[in-house]
């Protein structure tokens, strides 16, 4: 087996593992702080939630630039097994937070030593032929979506048996697992640029913002996040107000986080590879808009039925948004600066993430759950008018492939 596909194999069922460890608690958010902290007003649940989820994703989106920085340095799989082996102590101690700000704290500590998930997209896309990254991430991010939807079901039945603390624990363990299983699994044959053609993060930033379609791409990227981050600290709530006082409200929170993820996975790989053949960013396009018109719906719905059906059909839209974007962004980067590129990418995803959830739920607590819907669906159409004037409108500024 080529060495390029077989590191994607194993990065694909490693990143399954750390994702499906992560969403065993993250999505259930709400429920621990209402839980473990005593917090029982909304407003204060869903305001929360939001600072201690994207806290996370603040210092990420600070230190993500000099993570990439290094990779391009010193290699791509040594920033992911740093991440990885510091990720799962910080994750098991979380488990005994005594505090809310004790939990913030540590969230933000996670968010400074992260970064698996964008050190393995830069490791495939530096190996893998550009006719295939299409494909190549379409497959990882099936993968990683895929564990998305076991941890939540895994969560929702381990909560009644071990609490939500213990589960902190098991997600510890299982991403040192992951991290052990690409220690000696995936090889790079990283050879490092001479001394005099290293650059600066003043140099980089200089480099990188002075591309045409770099600084494009980063924006969708923060939309894409943002949006789609906003709903996260509603969701469980939102699923009780749909039940009344009746029913498991973190089993069927899994429900719904899995069938989106189905869809996902079933969808990702495929519309990858029709961007690899007809161009990514008609993808991207087309999945945006689809995306932006099934969020409307959602927050009109009386049953909890309902929503997972929509989830579901939102799932298969969302399959071409980051692979379709992390294509892009490696058609438009020269091989030596591929770390540095996805580390300033990330930044923004970070960015988006944290903008999402905080924005997202101090709008539930002071509007109304049901209008964060409607503020998530207007900003994925605002981006896909923006991919539009970009690569489509603007014939000549932006090709694929320059």
């Amino acid at each position: 087996m080529e060495p390029w596909r077989r590191n994607l194999y194993v990065l694909c069922g490693a990143l399954f593992i750390v994702m499906m460890a992560m969403s065993m608690i993250m999505p259930f958010l709400p429920l621990y702080i209402q839980r473990d902290f005593g917090v029982e007003d909304p407003h204060q649940v869903t305001a929360w939630a939001g600072v201690i989820f994207g806290a996370n994703f603040l210092t990420a989106g600070l230190v993500s630039p000099i993570w990439g920085n290094l990779a391009d340095k010193y290699g791509r799989k040594i920033m992911i097994l740093r991440s990885g082996y510091f990720m799962s102590v910080i994750i098991a101690a979380t488990g005994f937070a005594s505090s809310l700000w004790m939990l913030l704290g540590l969230r933000l500590l996670n968010g400074m030593v992260g970064g698996i998930i964008p050190a393995s997209t830069a490791l495939v896309a530096s190996s893998a032929p550009k006719e295939q990254i299409g494909w190549a991430q379409g497959l990882l991010q099936s993968f990683i979506t895929a564990g998305s939807i076991m941890g939540p079901l895994f969560g929702g039945l381990l909560e009644p048996r071990i609490g939500f603390r213990m589960i902190f624990v098991v997600t510890g363990s299982l991403i040192l697992l992951a991290t052990l299983i690409i220690t000696y699994t995936v090889k790079e044959n990283f050879v490092p640029p001479p001394a005099k053609e290293r650059t600066s993060l003043r140099d980089d930033f200089r480099m990188i913002f002075s591309s045409k379609e770099l600084p494009v791409l980063f924006f969708v990227t923060v939309m894409i996040q943002f949006a789609l981050f906003s709903i996260i600290p509603i969701l469980p709530i939102y699923i009780g107000i749909l039940l009344g006082s009746a029913g498991n409200v973190a089993l069927w929170a899994g429900v719904v986080q899995a069938a989106m993820g189905t869809a996902n996975v079933l969808a990702a790989p495929h519309l990858g590879r029709f961007g690899d053949r007809f161009g990514s960013q008609k993808v991207l396009l087309g999945c945006l808009l689809i995306a932006g018109i099934l969020f409307i719906p959602q927050g009109m719905v009386s049953a909890v039925w309902q929503l997972v059906l929509l989830r579901f059909l939102l799932g298969l839209s969302l399959g071409g948004l980051l692979p379709s974007v992390n294509a892009l962004l490696r058609r438009a980067t020269p091989s030596h600066m591929v770390s540095r590129v996805y580390g300033y990418n990330n930044s923004f995803v970070s960015i988006g993430s944290m903008l999402g959830p905080m924005i997202g739920g101090f709008l539930a607590g002071y509007v109304s759950i049901n209008g964060v819907f409607y503020m998530t669906s207007a900003f994925l159409l605002i981006n896909a008018g923006w991919v539009y004037f970009s690569y489509f409108r603007k014939k000549g500024v932006l090709q694929e492939g320059t």
